[in-house]
């Protein structure tokens, strides 16, 4: 029997669906051998198998004869094979692209030939000839033609190389120079004007010549850079200048009597190709590449080509396109036709890509691509190169330009030379309908902008001199063009900057022209003001003098939060029971929350020791409560508290694959548990005293113990029986530390004694003593050549293990150095002490790095794996973190990598829906609701989850764009949405979970009963569906489109009957929500701008502003009385009455995708972009009342004891 074939994935492609159907045909026949099929099939049993492997597809004749043995139609078969050959030449081939496609690819597509591409430059041999005989009879010389018709290529590609290798008596150039005018020729390129050193002369060569005209506005300017230009034709000026122009700014040279001179003396006109330079054109590039251009192809290239001046770079790009859908070595007229033909490959390129962009990612693209347009006044419209840093200071570019720029480059559309982008051809404006809808749109604006920005360069080259501001119907125009914030945020930094200083010095200048006229009427309200004044000054002084104490307590606050947000809790709990301004509100619950953010809370005493698991992803702390907990590393959330030991936990420790957790007590036990299923597997017992420290081998089958017994054991993890057990020690040994490869371990005792031992013959190698206090705890290098040890004499010492020798001693901490520990990276130690500071030296050098204060005693102190983030443990029950780079308090751990834990909030009063990737499993956080979810197994890679408010229906969006929605109760699957829903904004449950609603991409929302899984409403749109919220009841639906047209629409369910757009002006919008009893509906705009509109009376009810990026999340209470937006500018708001109620900022709410509101309403689930879930109070007299609380159990009052908490915490 012969071997069995691979198998094939049908959906990779037309050539595996292709073999896929032929081997079930074969299945069908019973599966008769290749070699049986060979006897009557004309063809080898090999080539037959290979018709079958789905690596090529396989000649028509061949897969005849396969089907004939098989029993199978063979006319059927020749229209399948022909759909599957048609299918597969229409798909792109994959290239490695870089600025320019594949370094192998023979055409350059929209992009110019460069000096280096000159071997692949044809079909101009008899222009470069003219252009290099009339370079050197003239020193000026002008190269005119229409865009596209090749002028960059033939400057770059055909006269450089050509002066390069010129022979002859005509010496070769000291330098060629290229340069571009731009909107300062004369100023910017100065430089290139001095000639070089040595023989021969300098040859400028100057392209896109146009610029001068369409980017440099000051005529003075202009001027200046022509006649530098001219001024080589002196004989003695050393160089020799060729300028590049298109044709259709001919008469613009004529304005210039010297530019009008060397156009009737030395101008060379290009026109269009011949029909032998086409072909040389198409094919010869193809034949330098060993490749073959089908000659149908090559005749209809030709055709369609001739006597068009300006479509060589459509021409090019259509060759690129055709190359990449090549058969074999092969370029043929059917790849072209896939390629979308001369006339349609720019175009299909351009959709292509902008099909593929999210539509934040198509609004950038659109932003960008417009500030690379020139309108034209009377004249085509032409490109314009701008500075990267243009895009990058601009508000609207959101998401970040760079990756949308980097997706425009490879696509060939866009040029990046340094930080210049630019269009990668002006053909590109003509071809593409959309852009040229886009700037038909735009033009007047897009004029106003470039006399803006213009204006701008001016005011800042003239020292922002006020006499360059914008003044009279200039300013008005600029301002009736950008006057919203989300036009404004079309601009840069200084052209904002630009316009407020028009604007305000306008008004200035009005407020001095009126001054005259209103100084009596000023003096008669300043006296009838200061007649009221004084009347109410007696009543409102003690009122205004709360309110600015309650704010500058917030203002000081807001600088402590970062560093000691203890303090800073303090601060803004006197400014708010002073006086509750929003200022107050919001410094109190954003301290609040960051001090929960950055530590562990749960303990109820010290915690003796902490460690992260292998993956980084959960900590696990000991403490003298006799509990172990074990916590996500990004939530905070407590996963499982471990509790068997019958006195206080000393050490913890994982396993090295993050299965198993050991722990040592008091109690004198060693116990083993399972870290994913926290069950106990195992207690051992055998130490006479408790138990200090555990560590797992590095192969993980061996595990250490020692304690107060002097004793050290080693247990077989497998069956947890001892191994061994190590004597020699005059103390207790309080840590234990195996060398990286697992051969060592070393053990610290009290009796100022650090041995290290052989772990096969477990006998001791080596003591290291010296002078030293009673030796606390000890650690090896990540590459195992140096031992750290702590003791009671507060040193760190640092021992070579090679010759058991000290290398360095370390110094610093004031008391007894309770932990060290080294970076996986081994750049960093750190030490922590009794005396309540962490200290991190450079081990190499033994530089001091930093110093990390909590002012309390600490005994542990760990690394993340990824050596970003340091956790220290002590006295008190609080863990905290540490970002390592800043030696600063951080809120989170970084991102990790591997599969992800969602959670999705208050789907109940009390408990918190875990949706965990990994183990396939869905659980309530706390007693369940609903009693526990059915087991579901989740197809894809979840990003994203969503539940219903009773806890009956959970939707997840997959990294593929899929949405499925689930039945928690049975574990099946309600609907899925393949590609049709992109995110779960476009998805909407009511509370109850009984109705769903879903808005794809094509425009169409589709309302569903979830009991049953029937459709009960259609609705279709002709914009996609960008976000979408479902009334309570489930009877009205509000929608968003995206395609530029950010209305908001209004769908009744039961007449399914769409209303008119919500009035207003277009926005993007990225959320909406309605208000729980439905008058209501919440629209967040990309601008920045919340917009609350009454239902019933379809006007907006309140405008709310204070966000300085797009809007991602709106959610009201469940009360209708708060609303909670967040942005991307990191921050989350609460609004009440219209109004401002308080704003939450720091790493809390800095990651903040979405918010959620508990049921009560007095808390708030904050779910970061990756997943991960927090929950924070936003009920400011709960939080204040808690800092009471907690500031009287830690003493917070001597964090400022010029400002007692007393006063604010009355009795």
């Amino acid at each position: 029997m012969g071997r069995r074939e691979k198998p094939i994935d049908p959906g990779a492609g037309p050539v595996q669906s292709f073999a896929f159907a032929l081997r079930k045909l074969r299945g069908e026949a019973g599966t008769p051998t290749y070699r049986a099929m060979a006897e009557g099939a004309g063809y080898s049993a090999a080539a037959l198998a290979r018709a079958a492997a789905g690596e090529t597809l396989p000649s028509l004749a061949l897969t005849r004869s396969y089907v004939r043995a098989c029993g199978g139609d063979p006319g059927e078969w020749e229209r399948r094979w022909r759909a599957a050959r048609d299918e597969e030449a229409a798909r792109p081939r994959p290239v490695d692209e870089g600025p320019t496609g594949s370094p192998d690819a023979p055409y350059r597509g929209l992009a110019r030939f460069e000096p280096d591409d000159h071997p692949l430059f044809f079909g101009r041999t008899r222009l470069t000839d003219s252009l290099t005989a009339l370079t050197r009879a003239h020193r000026c010389v002008m190269l005119l033609g229409p865009s596209g018709s090749g002028k960059s290529s033939l400057l770059r590609a055909g006269l450089i190389p050509r002066l390069r290798d010129a022979e002859g008596p005509a010496p070769r150039p000291a330098a060629i120079r290229i340069l571009t005018p731009g909107p300062r020729p004369a100023h910017d390129h100065r430089e290139l004007f001095t000639p070089a050193e040595g023989p021969g002369e300098t040859w400028l060569l100057v392209d896109q010549f146009e610029e001068t005209f369409t980017l440099c506005h000051d005529a003075a300017r202009r001027r200046e850079f022509i006649d530098r230009l001219l001024s080589a034709e002196e004989p003695g000026s050393g160089l020799r200048v060729v300028l590049g122009m298109r044709a259709d700014f001919y008469a613009r040279c004529l304005e210039h009597e010297g530019l009008a001179a060397l156009l009737g003396r030395a101008s060379l006109p290009v026109g269009p190709m011949t029909s032998d330079e086409l072909r040389e054109v198409v094919v010869k590039p193809a034949a330098a590449q060993g490749l073959i251009v089908e000659r149908a192809l090559t005749a209809r290239l030709v055709e369609e080509t001739r006597n068009a001046p300006g479509g060589l770079p459509l021409l090019s790009h259509t060759l690129l396109e055709t190359w990449r859908r090549r058969q074999g070595r092969t370029l043929t007229l059917r790849g072209y036709e896939a390629a979308g033909g001369v006339h349609g490959a720019v175009a299909r390129t351009a959709e292509d890509l902008y099909a593929g962009l999210a539509p934040a990612e198509a609004e950038t693209a659109r932003h960008i691509l417009l500030r690379l347009i020139t309108p034209g006044d009377g004249a085509p419209d032409t490109r314009r190169p701008i500075d990267r840093t243009e895009l990058a200071t601009t508000r609207r570019a959101n998401p970040g330009p760079d990756d949308v720029l980097q997706r425009l480059t490879r696509a060939r559309l866009v040029t990046l030379d340094g930080d210049t982008v630019d269009l990668a051809h002006e053909a590109l404006i003509t071809s593409w309908p959309r852009l040229r809808c886009w700037i038909e749109d735009n033009r007047e604006r897009l004029r106003r902008h470039r006399r803006l920005t213009a204006a701008s360069h001016n005011w800042h080259e003239r020292g922002r001199d006020s006499g360059a501001l914008l003044r009279g119907t200039e300013l008005g125009e600029a301002e009736d063009a950008f006057g919203t914030p989300g036009e404004r945020d079309e601009l840069t930094a200084r052209e904002r900057e630009f316009l407020d200083c028009s604007t305000r010095s306008r008004r200035l200048r009005t407020r001095r022209g009126r001054q005259l006229t209103a100084t009596l009427a000023v003096l008669l309200v300043l006296a009838l003001a200061a007649t009221v004044v004084a009347v109410q000054r007696t009543a409102t002084a003690d009122a205004q003098r709360d309110l600015a104490f309650s704010r500058e307590q917030a203002a000081r606050a807001d600088q402590l939060r970062a560093d000691r947000p203890e303090a800073a809790m303090v601060r803004a709990l006197r400014g708010y029971r002073r006086a509750p301004t929003t200022e107050a509100r919001s410094s109190l619950l954003s301290a609040h929350a960051r001090f929960y953010a950055e530590q562990f809370t749960g303990h109820s005493d010290s915690v003796q020791s902490a460690v992260f698991s292998p993956d980084g992803r959960t900590l696990a702390t000991a403490s003298f409560d006799h509990s172990v907990k074990l916590w996500d590393t990004r939530s905070h959330h407590l996963l499982a508290t471990l509790n068997g030991h019958a006195d206080a936990v000393n050490a913890v420790a994982f396993s090295p694959d993050g299965r198993t957790l050991a722990t040592a007590s008091n109690d004198r036990g060693v116990k083993l548990w399972d870290a994913r299923s926290h069950r106990l597997l195992a207690t051992m017992t055998g130490h006479t005293n408790m138990v200090e420290a555990v560590v797992f081998s590095p192969d993980g089958r061996t595990l250490a113990s020692a304690g107060g017994d002097r004793t050290v054991r080693l247990w077989d993890v497998r069956t947890h029986r001892a191994r061994a057990v190590l004597t020699g020690h005059g103390d207790a040994v309080f840590r234990l530390a195996f060398s990286p490869e697992g051969r060592s371990l070393a053990s610290a005792d009290t009796a100022r004694t650090t041995r290290l031992w052989d772990v096969a013959s477990r006998r001791t190698r080596a003591v290291l003593a010296g002078r030293t206090g009673a030796v606390t705890t000890v650690a090896f290098s990540p590459d195992g050549r140096t031992l750290a040890t702590g003791d009671r004499n507060h040193h760190v010492k640092l021992w070579d293990v090679r010759s058991r020798r000290p290398r360095a001693t370390l110094t610093g901490p004031t008391d007894t150095v309770q932990a060290v520990a080294f970076s996986p990276d081994g750049d960093t130690l750190a030490a922590a002490s009794v005396d309540g500071s962490v200290r991190l030296w450079d081990p190499r050098s033994g530089k001091a790095l930093a110093e990390l204060t909590v002012k309390r005693p600490l005994y542990s102190v760990v690394f993340s794996p990824d050596s970003k983030t340091l956790v220290t443990a002590g006295q008190d029950p609080a863990v905290r973190l540490w970002d390592v780079a800043s030696h600063r308090r951080t809120g989170a751990l970084p991102e990790r990598s591997g599969p992800l834990t969602w959670r999705v909030p208050f789907a109940h009063p009390r408990a918190l829906l875990t949706v965990d990737q990994q183990a396939r499993t869905v659980r309530w956080s706390t007693a369940a609701p609903r009693g526990a979810p059915a087991p579901i197994r989740f197809p894809g890679t979840v990003v994203d989850s969503l539940v219903s408010g009773d806890g009956r229906v959970l939707a997840t969006a997959d990294r593929d764009r899929t949405v499925r929605v689930w039945n928690l109760a049975t574990g099946k699957r309600i609907i899925t949405f393949r590609k049709s829903v992109w995110t779960l904004r476009q998805l909407s449950i009511t509370p109850d979970g009984r109705t769903l609603a879903a808005g794809g991409k094509d425009g169409t929302i589709r309302v569903l009963d979830t009991a049953t899984r029937r459709t009960t409403a259609v609705l279709r749109s002709d914009r996609p569906v960008t976000a979408l919220s479902l009334r309570a009841d489930g009877r009205s639906v509000a929608f968003a489109g995206g395609g530029g047209d950010g209305t908001v629409r209004l769908w009744d369910v039961r007449s399914a009957r769409a209303d008119k757009p919500l009035p207003g002006r277009p926005d993007y919008t990225l959320a909406l929500s309605f208000s729980p009893g439905g008058r209501t509906v919440a629209v967040g705009g990309n601008d920045g701008t919340i917009r609350v509109w009454d239902v019933a009376g379809r006007r907006v009810a309140s405008t709310l502003t204070g966000h300085t990026g797009p809007v991602v999340g709106v959610e009201f209470s469940p009360d209708g009385a708060t609303l909670a937006t967040t942005s991307v500018d990191r921050s989350l708001r609460l609004w009440r009455a219209g109004r401002a109620y308080a704003t939450l900022t720091g790493p809390a709410v800095a990651d903040a995708a979405t918010v959620r509101f508990s049921p009560d309403g007095r808390a708030l689930a904050v779910i970061g972009s990756r997943g991960a879930a927090r929950a924070w109070s936003i009920d400011a007299d709960y939080v204040a009342a808690r800092v009471c609380r907690l500031g009287a159990a830690h003493h917070w009052a001597r964090l400022l004891p010029d400002q007692p908490v007393d006063d604010a915490c009355p009795s």
